[in-house]
This record gives C-alpha cells, sequence and structure tokens, in this order.
C-alpha cells in the first residue's frame, strides 16, 4: 500500500469511495453520520485535491482510502482548551478519513493515521487535531490508540440532522 497526496484525475474514484463507504454505513450503524449529498461529496474531495489537501491509499493501483489533512479548523475549536497554543500554520488538522468497507479491519485507517503523524513531523507541525461525532465508537477507539487526547465536546453547528456534539483530540508532536 501506497499513501500519496491526490490528484484531480483521482476525484471520480474518491467519490466512488465515499458513495460507497455511505452505503456500508447505512446498512448497519452509521456511525459518523454521513449521508450521500450532505457529507462527504465530490465537491469535498474537488476541494480537498484543488488545495492539496487530499491523500489517498492505493492497493495495486486502486483507492482504498484517503484523508484530509489541511490547516483549516472548525470555527468551534476556539471554543476548546487545546493542549498546545499555536497559529492554525503550524497545526494539522485530519478531515474525512474513511476506508474501502471491503478493506475494513485491515489497518488501513491505522496507517492512514500513522501517515498524518508522518507528514505533520516532516512539515515541523506541533500538534494534529480532529474532530468527531460523538457517537462514533470506532473512530474514537482508533484515535485513542493512536494516542490522541480528547480536550472536549463541541456543537459544531454544522446543521448535520441528528450530529450535534462532536469530541475535539489533539496529538501534541
Amino acid at each position: 500500500m501506497i499513501i500519496e497526496q491526490a490528484t484531480l484525475a483521482d476525484i471520480d474514484e474518491v467519490a466512488t469511495l465515499y458513495d460507497a463507504v455511505i452505503d456500508h454505513l447505512n446498512g448497519g450503524v452509521n456511525y459518523p453520520g454521513w449521508q450521500k449529498g450532505l457529507y462527504p461529496t465530490r465537491a469535498t474531495a474537488e476541494t480537498a485535491a484543488a488545495n492539496g489537501t487530499l491523500f489517498v491509499a492505493r492497493e495495486d493501483g486502486a483507492i482504498i482510502g484517503s484523508v484530509v489533512l489541511s490547516h483549516r479548523p472548525e470555527e468551534a475549536y476556539d471554543e476548546a482548551r487545546w493542549g498546545i497554543d499555536a497559529s492554525y500554520d503550524d497545526i494539522i488538522v485530519i478531515h474525512t478519513l474513511c476506508v474501502r468497507p471491503n478493506t475494513l479491519k485491515q489497518g488501513i485507517a491505522r496507517r492512514l493515521m500513522e501517515f498524518a503523524r508522518q507528514h505533520a513531523s516532516e512539515h515541523t507541525m506541533k500538534s494534529i487535531r480532529l474532530d468527531v461525532f460523538e457517537g462514533n465508537a470506532p473512530a474514537i477507539a482508533l484515535y485513542e490508540k493512536c494516542g490522541y487526547r480528547c480536550v472536549g465536546t463541541v456543537d459544531l453547528r454544522l446543521n448535520f440532522p441528528g450530529l450535534k456534539w462532536y469530541r475535539l483530540y489533539e496529538l501534541i508532536l
């Protein structure tokens, strides 16, 4: 498996990945509450790719996972007491981590999290931050296993049905 920065040529495959993940979630427990047409969407991938913040995991040339690594927090991040005080120029924010359903339980999400840490370290970032819906138990378990510390719970004011409270996590580098 390789993890690399996505290009605009990857958008169709990433949009298909998002739809496959949402279909899978809707067939069981939709822990993050993602919804087709709401989040994540093709536009999510297009914007991230255009900004150089979309990364993809490939196996045999096919995209099996993706993550957005940006410097853009949600506005509600200002309400938290973070472990380190720094400009977002020195902080990576993880968004939209996902793995193709037929590759679940193979450690791909963990490898994407390790990639985020390596990427942040190589770019001399001071911390990595993320938010996660409070009901997303699998993601919370992953983040905590990766050493992230919960710094609080906030309303991100995203206006997604049934999704109000999000935990904020940080890994100080």
